[in-house]
């Protein structure tokens, strides 16, 4: 819920790079007082999913973690199919093909069908990972599906 640059930009990347996992707190208290209109009437926060390659080789999934501390119940429903480049490497033009089809929705999702869920990762830069996760959501049948990270990125890019 603020520009990826500066304090927050470092915050960020010591919560996801160095495995500083205590900064999910601060980050999502403020992910909270900024997005409440999004949290307000939603009925289960989903942290977009790592491929387990990529969670075995961080040891944790830092969307999950700031998910945790949002208030909202958590729900796994969503899965990564597909390894992907990661998408801080990437030139905005091909992010969205980089994560086309990696996301389905799980059982946990069908609990949701007609209601409305939050969506949370850290960084958006071009909303492509949230566009993929969202799309997998709504075809299983969720109403809504709104989206809430720490940071984004200026318009113009940046790894995120």
């Amino acid at each position: 819920m603020g520009l990826y640059e500066g304090a927050l930009r470092a915050i960020v990347h010591a919560l996801k790079y160095e495995g500083r996992r205590s900064l999910a707190v601060p980050l999502a208290m403020l992910m909270r007082e900024r997005g409440a209109d999004l949290l307000d009437g939603a009925h289960a926060a989903v942290p977009v999913p790592l491929h387990p390659s990529r969670r075995r080789a961080r040891g944790f999934n830092q969307a999950a973690d700031l998910a945790k501390h949002l208030g909202l119940p958590i729900s796994p429903a969503l899965r990564r199919v597909r390894a992907t480049a990661a998408q801080a490497g990437l030139p905005a033009a091909r992010r969205h093909g980089n994560v086309r089809g990696a996301f389905v929705a799980t059982r946990a999702a069908a609990q949701f069908r007609g209601r409305t869920i939050l969506l949370v990762d850290d960084v958006s830069t071009t909303g492509a990972t949230l566009e993929a996760c969202a799309r997998a959501l709504k075809e299983e049948g969720i109403r809504e599906v709104r989206a809430l990270t720490a940071a984004r990125v200026p318009t113009g890019g940046g790894p995120g």
